[in-house]
């Protein structure tokens, strides 16, 4: 009976970590990287075997950082991206990279898989990841699943950290990159 509860007890427990970021906010461990901060700089090598350095972009850049290549959650949210960047790149003038543990060749079967057309980096060893001061997920069992919306000059924007709903990520960055997009003038005054 005492094996039944505390199995009990850990099932319950481990479904509260997928629970939404905003409910979980007493647990989870801070982040590092702040709004008003700048980010670190990194240079991490793409699936096309491309050097991409932060400080390169000089443009607004969504920086996202996923558990896994090829897991369903990191698979729903390249996919979001995916299928949003054309209009980011156009409407925000601005740019996406996804950033995950796994080495080059593991990024290049993603990418191919799913046909993305952004960069997504190979952050082996996680310093980037560490940098930033992403936090783990799920007890800390997980990488977790943190998106930096930075400005032009690297300035950190936004911060949103949700492991479960990998789509949001997209919604949220957009929404950021909105509100910090000046209005274009209209010729008409």
């Amino acid at each position: 009976m005492k094996l039944s509860s505390s199995i009990a007890f850990l099932f319950a427990a481990s479904a509260s970590a997928f629970a939404p970021a905003e409910r979980m906010m007493a647990s989870s461990t801070a982040l590092n990287l702040a709004v008003g901060e700048t980010a670190p700089d990194f240079a991490l090598v793409d699936q096309n075997g491309k050097t991409v350095k932060r400080s390169s972009f000089k443009k607004p850049l969504v920086v996202y950082f996923y558990p896994a290549d090829s897991t369903p959650g990191c698979t729903v949210q390249a996919n979001s991206f995916n299928d949003a960047v054309k209009d980011i790149r156009k409407t925000y003038n601005a740019d996406v990279v996804g950033i995950s543990g796994q080495g080059v060749a593991s990024k290049q079967a993603f990418a191919k898989e799913l046909g993305l057309c952004f960069s997504i980096l190979a952050d082996e060893g996680d310093a980037v990841r560490k940098a930033f001061g992403v936090p783990k997920a799920a007890f800390g069992l997980f990488p977790g699943r943190v998106t930096y919306v930075l400005d032009k000059n690297g300035v950190c924007l936004n911060v949103f950290d949700d492991l479960a709903n990998a789509a949001k990520h997209v919604e949220v960055a957009k929404e950021t990159l909105a509100a910090a997009t000046p209005a274009k003038k209209s010729i008409f005054g």
